[in-house]
């Protein structure tokens, strides 16, 4: 699969030859013209865009525990909170310094607010997304870990597309690996020249597609709907143990390399164990309890008063 991945990069055949990831002729974005667009930005945009349509085909099946309009709610409340959520875990977790600085340049300074300069992390924008669907949630009067069920069937092609955007970038790369390695490289932007591992691909694998193709199936090929949490319990673990195994072979951020170095952990995997723990705890806790529903749609509109939205059955 990773072979597929880097051919598909347009990188050459395992030849015994460190790959130079400046020869494989990336660009940083699409020119417009007037604009760049980004493909970081471009992959953040295409997978709430699918997230969004095919949350609304999910809707459709038996047993949603939600209508379109509370998708298209959730639509815009997830989308602050991957922004903001991703944004200010960076800023915590990873490089509290930047709440200080003020050194960027150009109308905005203050480098906390500078996301097209880098710097989104997947916890905060995680925590930020659950947030939101709690807030649509409460608001509306829907099943909150059902509705986390739903979403997370779709988290994964943005983390695919997420990583895919890293490795066209050239940032994010991993740790030093052997010159043998046919999929090794060297990347420009890293100060000692050494060949290492593309883990950008290997995240896209792991967190994306190996998710995604899970959660698809699970969804539309099996009953794992009627459990209420079960869904997202076992995308919360899933993505839990790919993160922790490929931070093995990830680069910790460079003000955090102390933090590896001594604990033999880098920052994303001390924050995983508690995502592992909690995906686990939602699994036992869904299989150990009967199915919800029978197969039939659970929106039936009950009596309401003229002009009042219909009541949903949970």
């Amino acid at each position: 699969m990773l072979d597929m991945l880097m051919m598909a990069a347009g990188a050459p055949e395992a030849s015994g030859e460190v790959i130079r990831w400046s020869e494989l002729g990336f660009s940083p974005g699409i020119d417009l013209g007037f604009f760049q667009l980004r493909y970081y930005s471009l992959a953040y945009l295409i997978g709430l865009i699918f997230a969004y349509w095919h949350t609304s085909q999910m809707i459709k099946a038996p047993g949603a525990p939600m209508a379109q309009i509370h998708v298209d709610d959730l639509f815009f409340y997830c989308t602050l909170g991957v922004i903001l959520g991703g944004r200010l875990g960076y800023l915590f977790f990873y490089e509290p310094a930047l709440l200080t600085d003020f050194s960027g340049d150009g109308f905005i300074s203050w480098r906390a607010l500078r996301v097209w300069d880098g710097g989104m992390s997947f916890h905060g924008g995680l925590a930020g997304v659950v947030a939101a669907i709690a807030f649509v949630s409460w608001r509306a009067g829907l099943p909150f870990l059902r509705v986390c069920d739903y979403i997370s069937v779709n988290v994964g092609v943005g983390m695919l597309l997420g990583r895919l955007a890293n490795f066209v970038n050239g940032e994010l790369w991993g740790r030093v690996a052997s010159a043998d390695l046919p999929w090794a490289m060297i990347f420009p932007t890293d100060p000692q020249q050494l060949p290492r591992h593309p883990s950008q691909l290997y995240q896209a694998f792991g967190e994306g597609l190996m998710v995604l193709v899970v959660m698809m199936s699970l969804f539309w090929l099996t009953r794992a709907r009627f459990r209420p949490g079960l869904l997202v319990g076992v995308f919360t673990a899933l993505i839990a143990i790919a993160r922790f195994t490929v931070e093995f072979y990830r680069q910790p951020d460079a003000q955090l390399t102390k933090l590896a170095e001594n604990t033999g952990l880098s920052m994303g995997q001390w924050l995983t164990i508690p995502l592992l723990i909690l995906g686990l705890g939602l699994v036992i806790y869904a299989l150990r309890r009967p199915a919800q529903a029978s197969g039939k749609s659970s929106l039936t509109a009950k009596p309401t008063v003229k002009g009042a939205p219909p009541k949903i059955d949970s």
